[in-house]
């Protein structure tokens, strides 16, 4: 099989008072998010090295940390993306409904008006996307499920959601393939903002909660796929 030409971010940027390593490193975590890597896909220390522009040992020490935390695991010449299996799939999303039903109340609590309208402007946006462009509603997704973590003003919530993003993406591809997915999707988006708008947390939890489960039984029938 051809080994899949990866195309990920450009060299790292100097200075901002944060270490090279973690630089490498949040490099890598932004690229996973993207999909510019995939389960399989291989990562050479030499490799990186040269896209981002760095010595090899801040890249060595990155991929420690990939690996410390199970996002890669050794292969013949580096190291590779991991994949997940079926119960790691079912825990994520279980975790993942847990801590967007509390950030959905949490913003029905906090978030101001400003807030609410900019969740408003991120599902337009994606209405108006093609829907042929999945990757882009990916996006466009996981930014308003960013923005409600920020407007549930809760720091803890909001890295643990982070952590959380970085194993949603080594599920491979997006739920938004899944035929009548982006039509339900921004039909349950709209009713967590109107229930967020509305300063009802019960709602607005319960909402949150449904829309992770539909989001789950979509990745199941991609997982029936492969």
């Amino acid at each position: 099989m051809a080994r899949r030409p990866v195309k990920a971010g450009g060299p790292i940027a100097r200075g901002g008072g944060v270490a090279l390593g973690e630089a490498v490193f949040r490099s890598l975590c932004e690229a996973l998010q993207a999909g510019s890597y995939r389960a399989g896909d291989r990562l050479r220390e030499e490799e990186v090295a040269q896209r981002l522009k760095v010595s090899r040992t801040p890249v060595r020490e990155a991929l420690g940390r990939l690996a410390a935390r199970g996002f890669v695991e050794p292969a013949r010449r580096g190291l590779i993306v991991r994949s997940l299996d079926i119960s790691e799939v079912l825990e994520l999303y279980a975790m993942r409904e847990i801590m967007e039903g509390a950030a959905a109340r949490l913003a029905a609590e906090h978030a101001s008006s400003t807030e609410i309208d900019a969740l408003r402007d991120i599902e337009q946006a994606t209405v108006e996307i093609k829907e042929a462009d999945a990757a882009e509603m990916a996006r466009l997704n996981r930014a308003f499920h960013e923005a409600i973590c920020r407007a549930a003003r809760n720091r803890y919530l909001d890295n643990a959601s982070r952590e959380l993003q970085d194993w949603i993406a080594l599920l491979g591809p997006t739920t938004f393939t899944v035929s009548g997915r982006p039509s339900t999707s921004h039909d349950e988006h709209q009713a967590i903002i109107a229930a967020i708008a509305a300063r009802n947390g019960d709602k607005a939890e319960q909402l949150a909660r449904a829309h992770i489960r539909e989001a789950l039984r979509c990745r199941l029938k991609l997982l029936q796929r492969q």
